[in-house]
């Protein structure tokens, strides 16, 4: 095995037992989604550099550090997606949505980051997020961290907080980014080598550092929250009202900025204590000057985006239902006779009742070899076909979970028995 490929580092794989708990996320969300009026988008995993660099801004560490970047044959900067919502905005542009209509949009995928991979951080993750061109007011703002929480809510998942700031208009971080300059320059000493270089071309992306040892001085940094413009304010107390109205706790967090430069006004994220260092499972907030800054026409946003890999970690130790995957039925049959009626019989079955979980044996094997797999699939039962129920027109239907429980039922009275036994609705 020291020959043997294996994956890039910070790349994984999906194996078929996390599969289910990804499927019941996924099926969820678009249910969620769809619920609240939302159309699914995919947009292309390339994209071309220019557009992360204007949307996500040349001074975060997704730019200068993270994405994975190269020259195509025609000599085009073309990155591996970071994010989703530069790429939405961009289609958003490109097919005419962004012209004053509301247009509500979901997407998922993977995305692209080189990071040091740890626990819950990968090169390549993937997420869920949701977009809205057009609405201005808080209203949309609510209605998003609404969808969120019915997703966690229908998931069965617990303990997730929900942190709310505001970032206000352009004029009023700027104003707040004077005030922020002159704190950090009198403490300038105390800077890691990336705050000294982001206090030069952007210094609120201080604020993000992750650096421990800048914990205390950050907590002290003035605060953006009373810097804020009036119309900002009055959009963000609009915002907790409809919280409030709706029973959605929250926290407010005036330290929470965001790593990405899009970002206007609203801002927040879902938080667990439950998945160590990397506790943010779904962030967003409203972007309304990003549709402009790509070239389109000033057209009002907002988003957020979920982590699946973290959500599905949450779901696994929270213990969540989880969508089955494991066969309802395994058939078992030997000769060839036998496997040319079992086969024909499992897609009758599959035809006649849709959520029919069926696995067919394959590759031969004695019936003791054939039975050790059907308990192995985990199956709540076997259907068994041989020579003699095959002569007789009928099968043999053994409950695997109940030891001496076997009936014997005609051909044609499979797919009504399976019904009833499994509670399955018939096609």
């Amino acid at each position: 095995m020291s020959n043997a490929v294996q994956a890039v580092r910070g790349m994984k794989d999906l194996l078929p037992e996390e599969a289910a708990v990804w499927q019941t996320l996924t099926r969820v969300a678009a249910e969620a989604c769809q619920r609240y009026g939302y159309r699914q988008i995919s947009m292309p995993i390339v994209e071309k550099t220019e557009l992360f660099k204007r949307a996500v801004g040349e001074v975060t560490d997704i730019v200068e550090k993270e994405m994975y970047s190269f020259e195509d044959r025609n000599g085009d900067s073309l990155s591996l997606r970071p994010e989703g919502t530069a790429g939405a905005v961009r289609a958003a542009i490109e097919h005419g949505w962004t012209t004053g209509q509301t247009e509500r949009l979901w997407y998922r995928g993977p995305m692209f980051r080189h990071e040091r991979p740890q626990k819950g951080r990968y090169r390549q993750f993937h997420q869920i997020g949701v977009e809205v061109f057009g609405g201005a007011g808080p209203d949309i703002d609510a209605e998003i961290i609404l969808l969120g929480e019915r997703i966690w809510r229908d998931l069965g998942l617990k303990g997730i907080t929900l942190q709310l700031n505001s970032l206000g208009t352009a004029e009023s971080r700027s104003r707040y980014r004077d005030v922020l300059t002159d704190y950090l320059q009198q403490h300038r000493d105390l800077l890691d080598e990336d705050s000294l270089r982001r206090l030069e071309r952007n210094p609120l992306r201080v604020l993000d550092s992750k650096n421990p040892a800048l914990k205390g001085l950050i907590e002290e940094a003035p605060s953006l929250a009373d810097h804020l413009d009036d119309e900002s304010r009055q959009h963000f107390d609009g915002l907790r009202a409809h919280l409030d109205r709706n029973g959605i706790a929250h926290v407010l967090n005036p330290r929470l900025v965001r790593g990405l430069d899009y970002y206007s006004r609203t801002v927040f994220e879902w938080t667990t204590s439950e998945l160590g260092a990397q506790d943010a499972v779904c962030s967003g907030g409203r972007y309304d000057d990003l549709v402009p800054m790509l070239g389109g026409r000033a057209t009002p946003a907002a988003g957020w985006a979920m982590g699946i890999e973290r959500i599905t970690a949450l779901m696994t130790g929270q213990g969540c239902p989880i969508d089955g995957s494991q066969p309802h039925v395994y058939l078992v049959m030997t000769g060839e006779r036998c496997e040319q009626a079992g086969l024909a019989l499992a897609e009758s079955l599959r035809t006649a009742l849709p959520a029919l979980r069926l696995t067919a044996n394959i590759g031969g094997g004695s019936f003791k070899a054939q039975f050790k797999r059907a308990d192995r699939s985990g199956a709540e039962l076997a259907i068994v076909i041989g020579e003699t129920e095959l002569e007789a027109g009928q099968v043999q239907i053994k409950h695997l979970r109940e030891r001496d429980r076997q009936e014997a039922v005609a051909m044609n009275a499979v797919a009504p028995c399976l019904a009833d036994t499994l509670n399955l609705a018939r096609g």
